[in-house]
């Protein structure tokens, strides 16, 4: 039974439906409706965890179990989740766990440089229609490939931080040097393949973390692969069929694309397992920084739309990386729920009794836009935020949900008629239509604003006397 199959009901039948509210919900079935839309873990249900309940527990788990098997790198708060995917396509219901974003150090690199990087992973941080963008973690590569160079590279890591790691190399030898040093910190191996499978098979079951398995452009293989390390007693596995550029990128699109068909659309449980792509090959190229950094860039965003749920990138450059986490916090935004802001009377700068008063919807890209541009050109002024179920000011007009009534009761509820002397109120551009009926139905002089909320400062000049 597939995520948009599954019903309440079904969720219901298997609960102890005593309705006894200690799950925070009112009654057993808003429980099943939450846990169906994955907004509460199931195990919230207390009477579910007693004994007598077990059989029901384990039925529920089987049926709420994710097409694509979740995997978790590191330990902690810190602590990355990839795949636990329910569907290939993000609008049949949403995607669960945002693509990790891991950047790559070496062996070769002095310690200082190491923990240098280390602390700008952890330090980058950009604030998006209220949201805070971050990157997830550090892949360790053994470039020396000896054991005693790469053992004290992620010494020095661990020591200095807790992000989750990957440790990289095709030598057992060496990833094992690094897990003695990483025992406790559950890192991704990286990575098996046809010829050390078992070492490292073996290594991964040892030290208790997950595994990278590697079969470049070879998907049967790959296939043949999880097959076997599944019988040999691991589950927690990661797929690599290769990033390639040039003209091996269509085999790249192609492959991360039918392994994830096959698990989410053909059952295929030997492919249902997160996917990796590693865009930094594009930065190991001969060629010009900048181009590099752009390919890796580019490359990057492709696997995120292409179903990757790990990737090892190289560039730390504001301009190269923030358009790939703004991506991927797009694609990672739930469709069901439009991005939206409390509806408020929100005071900028330090307005006062004469200071303007501008009016926009709770869409959180347009409130954070008009905020930040009000902001940013040094304007005291109170924005009035209407409730309009999330939705930006144009499609809000057209479909009824910005009103001029919304509008009216707005003010009196938040109070803006004793925050001010004047009675003016400034709308955006894009609900102008609506500017007669508000003045009717507040009272208040109505100013149409620019288009854009850029042109706000341009708009007070000319037509704002106070």
């Amino acid at each position: 039974m597939s995520a948009k199959e599954l019903s309440p009901i079904d969720v219901y039948k298997l609960l102890p439906r005593t309705n006894c509210k200690e799950c925070g919900e009112e009654n057993c079935m808003a429980f099943a409706t939450r846990v169906v839309n994955r907004e509460i873990p199931l195990e919230e249900c207390k009477p579910l965890l007693l004994e007598e309940h077990k059989d029901s527990y384990e039925k529920l788990k089987e049926l709420l179990k994710p097409t694509i098997r979740e995997v978790v790198i590191g330990i902690g708060d810190r602590a990355v989740k990839i795949g636990g995917e329910l569907v290939m396509y993000r609008h049949e219901f949403t995607y669960m766990n945002p693509t990790a974003f891991i950047v790559a150090v070496d062996d070769e690199m002095s310690e200082e440089d190491l923990l240098k990087t280390a602390r700008a992973v952890e330090d980058f941080k950009y604030e998006y229609i209220g949201q805070v963008l971050k990157l997830d973690g550090i892949a360790v590569r053994s470039i020396t490939r000896e054991p005693e160079r790469f053992q004290t590279a992620v010494k020095s890591l661990i020591e200095k931080t807790d992000l989750p790691l990957v440790i990289c190399s095709f030598d057992p030898n060496v990833i094992e040097a690094g897990l003695v040093s990483a025992k406790d910190r559950r890192p991704l191996i990286y990575a098996a393949n046809q010829d050390n499978w078992k070492e490292m098979a073996d290594l991964a079951l040892m030290y208790k973390c997950p595994l990278g398995v590697f079969a470049p452009n070879n998907i049967p293989l790959l296939r043949s692969l999880s097959k076997t390390l599944l019988e040999y007693g691991l589950e927690d596995l990661i797929l690599d069929p290769g990033t390639f550029k040039g003209k091996g990128l269509g085999d790249t699109v192609n492959n991360f694309t039918m392994i994830r068909r096959a698990a989410c659309k053909e059952n295929d449980e030997l492919l249902a397992f997160p996917l990796l792509g590693i865009p930094m090959i594009a930065s190991l190229e001969k060629g010009d920084l900048t181009e590099k950094r752009w390919d890796e860039s580019w490359l990057t965003s492709l696997l995120v739309a292409r179903y990757a749920d790990i990737e090892i990138i190289s560039d730390m450059e504001g301009w190269a990386i923030l358009p790939d986490v703004v991506f991927r916090q797009n694609i990672y935004t739930d469709p069901r729920k439009p991005v939206a802001v409390d509806a408020v009377i929100k005071e900028i700068g330090n307005p006062n009794e004469n200071s303007p008063v501008f009016m926009t919807t709770n869409f959180a890209l347009t409130y954070y836009t008009v905020a930040d541009d009000i902001e940013r050109a040094g304007i005291d002024g109170f924005l009035l935020v209407i409730d309009t179920e999330g939705i930006s000011v144009e499609s809000a007009v057209a479909g009824r949900k910005l009103t001029a009534d919304l509008v009216a009761e707005a003010i009196k509820e938040y109070g803006v008629e004793e925050k001010v002397k004047h009675r003016k109120l400034i709308i955006p551009g894009r609900a102008s239509r609506l500017s007669g009926e508000i003045e009717d139905a507040t009272k208040w002089e109505v100013l149409v604003g620019p288009l854009d909320s850029s042109g706000i400062p341009r708009f007070l000049q000319e037509k704002w006397a106070g």
